[in-house]
């Protein structure tokens, strides 16, 4: 009875095989990159895929100051934040995040939003670097290119 049986076998954090990726950001719409990268941070590429293990993969992202929104986003999403005092919301648009000091969060959030909010979506997200130029100090870890346009092409109909 036991040879009919099917079991999954759940991956463990001494076992798991971690690679680095390294993506070009250079016209990629930033949700459609998010998502790519955010599965590859989980883990949810690999057969071996569990989830409450860190199973993902390290990602470096370079020229993030070079990402597109569709639409009239570039100038009309807002992203807000609070001070902590009384009255203390802030607001700031997209293009204004992009042409200032730190244009690399626009998709570190984007990504941030899309891990699981707890102690493991933390550790996963430690696993990402993003640089706003196109030099990264990540060379000795040899990361393979991952193609975000091809794989965003590939699921759309038609393609």
């Amino acid at each position: 009875m036991k040879a009919l049986m099917k079991t999954t076998k759940a991956a463990k954090p001494a076992e798991v095989e971690k690679k680095w990726h390294i993506v070009d950001a250079t016209d990629l719409v930033v949700g459609r990159a998010a998502v790519v990268i955010a599965n590859v941070l989980r883990g949810k590429h690999k057969t071996s895929f569990t989830p409450h293990v860190d199973c993902g993969d390290n990602v470096i992202v370079i020229n993030a100051d070079k990402v597109k929104f569709t639409g009239n986003k570039l100038a009309n999403k807002v992203y807000y934040k609070h001070t902590g005092y009384a009255g203390g919301i802030k607001a700031i648009t997209a293009e204004k995040v992009l042409d200032g000091r730190f244009p690399e969060r626009v998709l570190e959030k984007a990504v941030e939003r899309m891990i699981p909010r707890n102690p493991l979506g933390r550790q996963q997200m430690r696993n990402l670097r993003i640089f706003a130029g196109a030099e990264h100090p990540h060379t000795a870890q040899n990361p393979e290119t991952l193609d975000i346009a091809g794989m965003s092409r590939k699921n759309k109909v038609g393609a």
